[in-house]
This record gives structure tokens, C-alpha cells and sequence, in this order.
């Protein structure tokens, strides 16, 4: 039986630090026969190594390298070589300059085209191992795994629903299906004719419907949703994977009908599964980070289907404060107005901890195309949900991934999913249909800085007339990104508010 190799060859600073020790090291890779037949080409490859040995390095690691091979021949070897132009790699100076010190790496291989997440249904991957950079060393790695169906959990309370979407269908051209699952209250089996409030929790970044099962065997949320004083809420998880990552769940060009799909296909799917009444209107929304600009978004864009929603550190709201970033007018994201790298992410304390140029560099690496359009990453998202079809049928690059230069015509393109310019464009129509239904919660020491969009947008919600905005946001000194998130106390106060709907 023929054994599908491949060979890791090291990059030019890794090979100096090498010879200078005179260390000599080879990895190879496997095809474990029995997944030879679930191989797709044209996947993206990618080796992990990290220091760390409490999580496995494909969940995140320091050092990547990345390619994606043309037209492999998995009956044949496949060379990598860090140098050829069409690898890309982090963070290897870490690895050059502590050749003593032990390292875990693990290899992965990207290849669902439905769900540009590394670990999506279908990618293969190996075992994780170790190695030290010293002399004769040689590291043997297997694909020798791939990512199963998530099994949602088996309990009398839990139900999943799963549907084909004609509208992504006839979009993407082959059958595509849309799966959420439901948390039913206590009292569901009680009198089969009561109608509950029902709540759609959107996920967080590439979140999943299968997050019922944390939720459920979470002792102490299971001990206590089962009690008296647990409020009787239907919670409905849904699922976010796109074919370019999260699909903020909202038409898009690159995306699909994603927003039709949910409100006229999935929606009623699960309403009438549950017997919900529409007309009681008590129809909610709640969500963290990803998720809670996102349930702010369908507030705003279907500000007739719901009835409320609770959004905690909501990705940025207004992109002229996209992060520390103004998309309309800035030159580039990678240096701000100073000619300082522009940070990405910080700690409470402000520290910043990781810039955007070294953001991008590593969604280039998990990427199939070399830059962060099929990242499944944060941008790669943002990308695909808020802009333009370029010509070759992939997202337009709102800027260059090597430079960071904005294209400030995708950017304009962009308004339309610009939360603030939405408001302020129409609120003459939007102000009335939204009264009594926003409620959003920032910590002022965001690690994302998402906290700054959420100001300015506040400074607009606080000058309107006609109506006056009653928007409820609040700002907690020196709380970080989603910290004040809590599943009990929003249904509680999705509980309370249904309670004085009349």
C-alpha cells in the first residue's frame, strides 16, 4: 500500500540558525489510508508548533506555516519549502532563536468548502507531538483524523431542527441547509397549547447550534433552568459557518441570502416546531462580541420581525471607529495617523498586545488564497459579509494584505452594514419601530476596542428627536471584551420584558 508523504522543509532563517548549530531536521507527513478516499484537493495545509502543551497547537499556536498545494497528487510527495513564494509563515524568528527548547506541532488540512473554519465537519488533521531542535532530528506526523458532525445532546428539553434553504440553494447552486437548536423551559410539557417568549441567541465568531451542549451540561445552568424561578423562555442556538466564515446572518454578496433565509425559512421552521405565536410579540434577540452586532443588526434591518435585543461588546457599530480604524478616510489599517503600528487587540489595562499587521499575517496563513479573504477568521468575515463580488467570484479586499492600503471605494460599500450610518440615515422611519427593544452592554476597556464605536454611536442615539431614542447602553469601567455576559441574566430580563408585553 502506498504511503502519501509529505516534506516540511524549513525557511531560510530557520535553516541559518540551523547549519550555524549544525542541526539537521526533516518532517514528513502521512495520509492516513483510511481517510485517502475523504482527500479533496486544493485544500489548505497548514503546520502548527507551540510551546504550550495544554491545548492542541491547531487551536492555537505561535508558529504557522501555511500553503495551499496545486494540483497534488496525494499518491506523490509533496515538497513545502517555507521559501517558495507561495508559503507563507508566523512567527518562525520565535522558533530560530530558542533551538534548545521543546515545541508541539501539529498539521491540519482545510478542505470543507462549505465552512471556512480550520475546525470544520471534514478536515483532517494529526496527532499532536513534540521535538526539540537539536541535531538528527526527524518528526513523522499523520493525517490520521477528521472532524465529525457535531451529536447534539439527548434530552427531553433539547430539540434540533434542520431545514434545506431554498434561497442559499438556488444562490450557491447545490443544497444548502441551515440547522438551529432549542433550549425549551421547564413548563414546556406542561399545557401543550401555551404559547412562550422565545429568544435567538446568536453565536459568538464561528459559533455553532451545537453550543446547546455546553449549555445543558453546564451543572449549575442545568440545575437552575430547571427550577421554578427560571424564567419561561424558549432559547433557540443558532449556527453561523459560511463558506468565507461567519455569515453575520444577514444577505450579503458573498454570503448569500443568509437574512431571507433565517427570517423566512428557518425562523417559521422553528416557531412552528415550538408553537410559538407570532403575533404575541415576543420575539428576542441576544448575543456577545460577533454575536451581539449581530443581533443589534437584525433589530435594525428587520426592526418589525423582533422585539427587543440584548447585545454585549458588539463588533464595531460605526466603521468610522472600526477598532481604532476609520475605513472611510485612514490610508491604511496597519499604522495609524502617527506612523505607529495600529493595535488590534489590548489588555484592561491598555497594553496593547497584538497588532493589526500581525493579525492579518496570520489569517494570510489559513487562508487558501495567500491573503485573509478564506481565513475563516474575524476580517476574512467582515470582508466577505460587508463587501462587494469581486471578479473572480471571491470577496473584493477592502485592503491589501500585505500592506494594508484601503480600497476607500469597497469601503464606501461597506455603509450599508454600518450600523450608525444606518440609524442616522433613516431613523425617521427606524426611530419608532425601535423604541423599547435596544439594549447594549460595552466594557470601556474593550480588547478589541469595540467600545469606541459603541460610544459614537451612543453620542448619535442621544441627539435624536422624533422620536427620542430610549435605548438603553451602558459602559463598565475597566471591564474587558464580553465580561459582563451572562446567560441567566439575559433571559431574566428577556423574561421580565415579556412579562409587561401586553
Amino acid at each position: 500500500m502506498m504511503r502519501y508523504l509529505l516534506i516540511l522543509l524549513l525557511s531560510q532563517s530557520i535553516v541559518k540558525a540551523i547549519c550555524q548549530q549544525n542541526i539537521q531536521l526533516k518532517i514528513t507527513v502521512e495520509v492516513a489510508a483510511a481517510l485517502r478516499n475523504d482527500f479533496q484537493k486544493d485544500g489548505r495545509l497548514t503546520f502548527h508548533i507551540t510551546q504550550l502543551n495544554n491545548r492542541e497547537p491547531r487551536n492555537r499556536s505561535e508558529i504557522a506555516i501555511g500553503i495551499t498545494p496545486e494540483h497534488w497528487d496525494p499518491s506523490k510527495s509533496f515538497v513545502i519549502d517555507t521559501r517558495h513564494k507561495n508559503s507563507l509563515a508566523i512567527g518562525l524568528e520565535d522558533l530560530s532563536a530558542h533551538l534548545s527548547e521543546k515545541y508541539y506541532y501539529q498539521v491540519t488540512y482545510k478542505q470543507n468548502l462549505d465552512d471556512a473554519n480550520e475546525n470544520a465537519v471534514g478536515n483532517l488533521y494529526s496527532d499532536v507531538d513534540s521535538f526539540s531542535l537539536i541535531n538528527g532530528a526527524s518528526l513523522h506526523l499523520q493525517l490520521n483524523n477528521q472532524i465529525s458532525p457535531a451529536v447534539i445532546v439527548d434530552h427531553p428539553f433539547v430539540q434540533t431542527v434542520e431545514i434545506q434553504s431554498q434561497y442559499l440553494s438556488a444562490f450557491f447552486g447545490k443544497p444548502k441547509y441551515l440547522k438551529a437548536t432549542m433550549l425549551l423551559p421547564s413548563g414546556y410539557f406542561n399545557d401543550t397549547t401555551k404559547s412562550y417568549p422565545i429568544c435567538y441567541r446568536v453565536p459568538g465568531l464561528n459559533g455553532k447550534y451545537s453550543a446547546i451542549n455546553g449549555m445543558i451540561n453546564d451543572e449549575n445552568f442545568s440545575k437552575w433552568w430547571f427550577t421554578k424561578e427560571a424564567p419561561q423562555v424558549i432559547y433557540v442556538f443558532l449556527d453561523s459557518k459560511g463558506p468565507y466564515g461567519d455569515t453575520y446572518q444577514l444577505n450579503s454578496a458573498n454570503n448569500g441570502p443568509c437574512g431571507t433565509a433565517l427570517t423566512e425559512e428557518l425562523i417559521p421552521a422553528i416557531e412552528k416546531l415550538v408553537r410559538y405565536h407570532p403575533q404575541s410579540n415576543r420575539r428576542y434577540l441576544a448575543g456577545k462580541s460577533t454575536g451581539g452586532w449581530v443581533a443589534l443588526a437584525l433589530q435594525i434591518f428587520y426592526p418589525d420581525l423582533f422585539d427587543g435585543t440584548w447585545s454585549y461588546s458588539p463588533d464595531p457599530v460605526d466603521f468610522e471607529h472600526f477598532g481604532l480604524i476609520d475605513i472611510y478616510h485612514d490610508s491604511t489599517i496597519f499604522y495609524n495617523k502617527y506612523g505607529y503600528l495600529q493595535p488590534g487587540k489590548r489588555t484592561i489595562y491598555g497594553e496593547p498586545t497584538y497588532s493589526m499587521k500581525d493579525w492579518i499575517a496570520r489569517e494570510n496563513v489559513f487562508s487558501s488564497t495567500n491573503d485573509y479573504r478564506i481565513s475563516g477568521g474575524q476580517f476574512g468575515a467582515y470582508n466577505a459579509v460587508f463587501g462587494p463580488r469581486g471578479k473572480d467570484d471571491l470577496p473584493s479586499l477592502l485592503f491589501d494584505p500585505l500592506t494594508g492600503k484601503i480600497d476607500h471605494q469597497i469601503a464606501l460599500q461597506w455603509e450599508n452594514f454600518d450600523l450608525k450610518k444606518i440609524l442616522e440615515k433613516n431613523w425617521a422611519t427606524l426611530g419608532p419601530k425601535l423604541q423599547g427593544k435596544i439594549w447594549i452592554w460595552t466594557g470601556d476597556m474593550d480588547g478589541l476596542y469595540s467600545n469606541v464605536a459603541t460610544r459614537f454611536l451612543q453620542k448619535f442615539l442621544e441627539k435624536t428627536e422624533h422620536p427620542a431614542s430610549d435605548a438603553t447602553i451602558s459602559f463598565t469601567p475597566m471591564a474587558g471584551h464580553t465580561q459582563a455576559w451572562d446567560d441567566k441574566a439575559v433571559l431574566n430580563m428577556i423574561a421580565n420584558k415579556a412579562r409587561k408585553t401586553p
